[in-house]
């Protein structure tokens, strides 16, 4: 009880915090301990002197013992309360307001393990029902009927379409859930926040990306001092996105860059970006050189990127391996060996897919990936002994190892053609400059640094896309916060 009383404090202050001025408070109660917490804000915020009204789920007698203890204590404190009515078809025949109205969801929090249904359900549909109208929605603990650590909406056994609330804010108690930042998590939490209760033990299994350290360089380096990187890529017809990827490994820091074309008839200078070397057929270089320099491979490639392959697992000592790449490696059982050769060698590499490529990889479909991001990055780190980053919305940085990373940046201004060659070539980058750092490390940063850029760009531009050409230049700026 003390602790549900604490959770319904946090929940009360941050109600007042986000809606001083709001004309009424609609606490929707489930049948839990969520509700329980729901309940004991409800009461805190009718002694702040706010219009409250609780949608009750359960019958008091059928709640939990700490639940039906704040129900006890605000039905003593005069809230009022009652189930909410309902039509023939089960949806709630009740007003939701408007943007003067704060809904708190506290119908089930973590206490779901299948897909709502029945009042539950429909206590959902009137909640974001509200939301689409203008008003606030804040979700107790994780929006109602999403995952903790997949992000997805709960499936239903019959089929019907998945539904969780659609909040404006979301209280995280205790702990931050995987599910908020990853899968749909994003969107239907809306801006989360966290509240320990007063609890500081805790066992993580995983860990939410933050801003990288910027160090300043000694000033006696020089460009030999920040590595080599080499970029193969660009079959016919997409040799641009080998060139956005060296663009944007220099941009990162690399001393010296180089471009090696798959398209044999394309230009070996960019004008655009004149410091960039182009090399014809640079795979087929001496074994050491291969060893000596960063590599990614892959963007733009097409059937091309197939031949460069072999030499590249076989020698390159830091590789990171992009788009037709992997879809070459997913499609060929020999090139999938050599892969997962490397690791026992300590040859590192970095794999950088989309949920499309990692269901090649992985030999299942999308909607699976998807289904568990965090669960398909592991599995793929752990089939190919490498880094890996799942992109896509709360990317997902896994490694052998090492405790799962979700990256909170990002948005879909980064839906525009060439930012993924842009992550691929920035993470070669950074990986150049510090390569006896763990790459699932660098890969941390290079997500966060690649979303954030489009975080200021999408404050500035109002929803705009963000051109790789401009993320470039955004990430080259520093404006990383």
């Amino acid at each position: 009880m003390a602790l549900m009383e604490a959770a319904g404090l946090a929940v009360a202050r941050l109600a007042l915090a986000l809606a001083p001025h709001a004309r009424r408070v609609v606490v929707w109660a489930g049948p839990g301990n969520n509700g329980g917490d729901g309940l004991v804000a409800a009461r805190l915020l009718h002694a702040a002197g706010k219009a409250v009204q609780v949608w009750l789920l359960a019958a008091p007698e059928a709640l939990p013992p700490d639940a039906h203890e704040a129900w006890q204590r605000a039905h003593t404190a005069g809230v009022w309360m009652a189930p909410p009515p309902t039509l023939a078809d089960g949806s709630m025949a009740v007003h939701t307001g408007s943007a003067d109205t704060l809904h708190i969801d506290a119908l089930l929090g973590l206490g779901l393990r299948r897909a709502p249904t029945g009042t539950v359900a429909h206590a959902i549909a009137a909640l974001n029902a509200a939301a689409a109208q203008g008003a606030q929605v804040l979700a107790v603990d994780l929006p109602s009927g999403l995952h903790p650590d997949t992000g997805q909406p709960m499936a239903c056994a019959d089929g019907a379409a998945a539904a969780a609330v659609q909040a404006t804010h979301t209280l995280s108690l205790l702990t931050l859930k995987p599910g908020l930042f990853t899968g749909q998590g994003r969107d239907h939490a809306g801006q989360v926040w966290l509240h320990r209760l007063g609890v500081t033990a805790a066992i993580a299994d995983g860990v939410l990306s933050g801003p990288p350290a910027w160090a300043a360089r000694p000033h006696a380096h020089h460009k030999g001092s920040h590595g080599d990187v080499a970029v193969v890529g660009g079959a016919p017809g997409m040799t641009g996105a080998a060139w956005l990827a060296a663009a944007a490994a220099q941009a990162a820091g690399a001393g010296r860059v180089f471009c090696s074309p798959l398209d044999p008839a394309a230009s070996l200078l960019d004008a655009a970006h004149p410091a960039l070397m182009g090399r014809s057929a640079w795979w087929l270089s001496a074994a050491e050189t291969l060893a000596a320099t960063t590599v990614a491979c892959g963007c733009g490639g097409g059937q091309a990127v197939h031949e460069a392959l072999p030499p590249l697992l076989a020698s390159a000592q830091r590789l990171v391996l992009d788009a037709d790449a992997l879809n070459a490696i997913a499609a060929d059982a020999a090139l999938q060996a050599q892969l997962q050769a490397r690791a026992p060698r300590a040859l590192q590499t970095l794999l950088t897919p989309h949920p499309l490529e990692a269901a090649r990889l992985l030999g299942c479909s999308t909607a699976e990936v998807q289904a568990d991001r965090v669960a398909a990055a592991q599995a793929l780190a752990a089939r190919y002994g490498a880094a890996v980053v799942l992109k896509g919305s709360g990317s997902v940085i896994a490694a052998p190892g090492a405790l799962p990373c979700i990256n909170p940046t990002g948005n879909a201004a980064l839906a525009s053609a060439g930012t993924g060659d842009v992550l691929a070539g920035w993470a070669a980058g950074l990986w150049a400059q510090a390569p006896q750092r763990p790459v699932h490390e660098l890969a941390c940063d290079a997500v966060w640094q690649h979303g954030h850029a489009a975080d200021l760009h999408t404050a500035a531009a109002r929803g705009a896309p963000l051109r790789a050409e401009a993320l470039i230049e955004a990430l080259a700026q520093r404006a990383l916060g």
